[in-house]
């Protein structure tokens, strides 16, 4: 069986420029994904007692860690996959080239800005904290501009992205935005919000230190509104990604339509810009009211993720079974043995299912008014974050790069036997990362302590679960790096020039169920079981962590710490 042709023959007939573009940014990417996974390793292995470090040093690996995974890794990833995937909408080139390739200029300046202010002065964390530069303004004004480089690419990039969407519609040649388009649009839209927000939180910070306006007091506030729309965007683009990797990968479109999907797209601009109350919770000085109205809010930010995931499974169960599925005697579950596992890209998207669930389980948990204030300043928060930015969004980014950097240069991907084993074994990494660093939040353990044994006062517990999150990150770290590796090697250009009459690179990898008829009446339980499976576990979790809580001899009060 051959795949739905679509997305690798438009990648490949891309304008020589347009590729060239779309493999740099992918390159920078991998390199700021790189440089994050060695500093996340020597964090962790410093946070263990595994590797011997001076603190400041330790704080410098978070830094780094944090801005280069966090920033630069998933939102030139994001740029990159929303210029290919808008650029193959029609594949007629990118519009306004220069304006992209100077965007890409500007992430990768604020990429080597953010890494000298990271590796030199004082390790101001991943949000730059003004507090910590009071006395070296050098320090943040070096810091600072990264990121504001890295903000006006976020504007030019999307713009470039949206542009190419609409003029199909400006020729006359489109009578109205496919759902995939239309996501692309919201996508592309969010992106550039992102870039003013962080405009808006990093450019006070530049102007007093160069002199030129006052000390940025109010810089936790406006790192709230910023660090939420970096937080949730991520998300958004991975939810997007699914669908487009369900076609590219199965041939399976949406079975309820395209506008439903435009619906479920538009919920994301409702449901996410309101919820950013909850990053507040620390403040001492918040109101009781606006504490029970955050929490009501944030349960509504996973409806448009959970919703579009219930499209995306229930697509994909029904054209399964409609292969007979049932008719092998696989039960409830049987037709998952379906999917094109082989691939890598799939494997990916599994092991971000997973995650996802996970980590909305214990988001949850966190986004309550009455746990947030204990929870927030301990290891719970890495814990449980990382089954978003590694398990969930960096494996689906991996993913839709194993279907576009092959595509863009006609190279097969490395080894694709090997490589779909190494998101599973990064996500057994993350479990047992996630599992204890989890417990040791609800424990107690603060989260930016490098070392935790308080001069030996500290629960010898506390030592065990660091060494275990240790574990958890190297092989996380091992298993992410063969697989971004083997990804990357795909920038290559292929030896031999494909024939146009040879399969696309990874074509046998994939399976062509787009053309099925699936007869009315078919059935599709597994996501709705599995929206249920995790709100039964987030009362469970959150009912735990009350208990916990209120054995620790320790009351929290609260902190402008940012998460």
């Amino acid at each position: 069986m051959t795949p739905t042709p679509r997305y690798t023959e438009r990648f490949a007939s891309l304008p020589p420029g347009d590729r060239r573009l779309l493999n740099s940014m992918a390159a920078v990417a991998l390199l700021a994904l790189a440089i994050g996974i060695v500093a996340g390793l020597a964090t962790a292995l410093v946070r263990g007692g595994l590797l011997s470090a001076i603190p400041n040093t330790g704080y410098r690996f978070l830094t780094v860690h944090g801005v280069s995974i966090f920033f630069y890794w998933l939102f030139t990833t994001q740029a990159a996959l929303l210029l290919g995937f808008a650029n193959s909408e029609r594949g007629d080139g990118l519009a306004w080239p220069r304006l992209a390739w100077v965007g890409f200029a500007l992430m990768l300046a604020g990429l080597g800005l953010s890494m000298a202010g990271s590796l030199t002065g004082t390790p101001l964390l991943y949000n730059g904290a003004p507090e910590m530069a009071i006395d070296k303004p050098g320090d943040l004004l070096l810091f600072n501009l990264g990121y504001l480089s890295l903000a006006l690419g976020l504007m030019a990039l999307p713009a470039c992205a949206i542009v190419t969407l609409l003029r199909p519609r400006w020729r006359g040649q489109q009578a109205r935005l496919s759902a995939l388009g239309f996501a692309l649009f919201t996508w592309a839209g969010f992106l550039m919000v992102t870039g003013f927000a962080a405009l808006y939180t990093f450019a006070p910070g530049v102007l007093w230190a160069l002199g030129m306006g006052p000390f940025p007091a109010s810089h936790g506030t406006r790192w709230h509104i910023v660090f939420h729309n970096m937080h949730y965007l991520p998300l958004m683009a991975t939810v997007i990604l699914w669908y487009v990797l369900m076609q590219v990968l199965t041939g399976v479109k949406s079975v309820f339509g395209e506008r439903f999907s435009k619906i479920v797209f538009s919920m994301y601009l409702i449901f996410v810009p309101p919820t950013s109350l909850y990053h507040m919770f620390l403040e001492p000085n918040l109101p009781k009211a606006v504490q029970i109205g955050g929490s009501i809010l944030s349960l509504f930010v996973s409806v448009p993720t959970l919703t579009a995931f219930l499209i995306i499974v229930a697509s994909l169960e029904v054209h399964a079974r409609a292969q007979g599925a049932g008719e092998k005697g696989g039960g409830l579950f049987g037709w998952i043995r379906l999917l094109p596992w082989r691939h890598p890209a799939m494997a990916a998207m599994g092991v971000a299912v997973l995650s996802m669930g996970l980590g909305l389980v214990f988001a949850f948990v966190l986004i309550q008014a009455q746990l947030a204030p204990l929870l927030s300043d301990t290891f719970f928060v890495p814990g449980y974050f990382h089954f978003f930015t590694l398990g969930t969004v960096s494996m689906t980014l991996l993913a839709a790069l194993s279907v576009m950097l092959p595509a863009i240069g006609g190279r097969a991907l490395w080894r694709p036997e090997l490589l779909r084993w190494m998101p599973w074994l990064a996500f057994a990494g993350l479990l047992v990362f996630g599992a204890a660093g989890i417990t040791a939040g609800y424990l107690g353990v603060p989260r930016r302590v490098m070392n935790v044994s308080y001069q030996n006062q500290a629960p010898a517990l506390w030592h065990g679960l660091m060494v275990t999150v240790a574990i958890g990150g190297a092989i996380m770290a091992a298993a992410l790096s063969v697989f971004a590796a083997g990804i990357a090697l795909s920038l290559f250009p292929a030896r031999h020039k494909l024939a146009s009459t040879v399969a696309p690179p990874g074509a046998s990898l994939t399976v062509s169920w787009g053309g099925t008829l699936v007869q009315p009446g078919v059935k599709a339980w597994v996501g709705p079981i599995s929206i249920g499976v995790i709100v039964i576990a987030m009362y469970a979790f959150s009912a735990i962590g009350f208990e916990l809580m209120q054995t620790l001899p320790v009351t929290a009060t609260g902190s402008r710490s940012a998460h």
